[in-house]
């Protein structure tokens, strides 16, 4: 069974990750308005790794015999001046979730709640790369600027990313990425 704190703490997280989902989504929108397509495609792979993210607390949840209670999602920013501001902006939000799964972290620890710790340990490894990604697009975007041959370069680069499902071992019973 569930801790119940931990339990609270990680349904904030799926409301919390879902925002990411539609953050990461509305960040596309504006990319796709700008004719950034590249840069678009890879914020939805990553609005699409951040619904995988909330589906892996949720299925922890209920796997523990927790209960899921949703609760209502923000609406994110739609307005950005320049690509590299949204990789900025994606950067600084992500050092936000890394702040919210190590207090997780602290929480399950602290609440003795050992059964979490695999799947939160994961997530503390994720935010490292969840971290890097924007931060690194958003430094080779201060480089080249706004527009220009180097702008489209980068778009073209980020158009190759891809969505992996996290490891079988978070994603679920079935093994073949994360149970709806």
């Amino acid at each position: 069974m569930i801790n119940k704190k931990v339990e609270a703490a990680m349904n904030k997280q799926i409301v919390a990750e879902t925002y990411s989902a539609w953050m990461y989504l509305s960040m596309a929108a504006w990319l796709d308005e700008q004719n950034l397509k590249g840069f678009a495609s890879w914020m939805k792979v990553q609005a699409q790794e951040e619904l995988t993210h909330a589906t892996l607390f949720y299925n922890h949840i209920t796997d523990r015999g927790g209960r899921v209670q949703l609760g209502a999602i923000e609406a994110p920013p739609n307005e950005w001046k320049s690509a590299g501001a949204v990789f900025e902006a994606a950067y600084v939000h992500e050092q936000k979730v890394t702040a919210m799964i190590n207090n997780l972290v602290e929480l399950a620890t602290a609440e003795k709640d050992f059964a979490a710790n695999p799947m939160l340990q994961w997530f503390v490894k994720e935010q490292v790369e969840e971290e890097k990604n924007p931060s690194e697009l958003a430094a080779r975007l201060k480089l080249v600027g706004s527009t220009g041959d180097g702008l489209l370069r980068l778009d073209a680069e980020a158009g190759t990313r891809t969505f992996v499902y996290p490891p079988p071992v978070l994603a679920g019973a079935a093994g073949e990425g994360p149970a709806a």
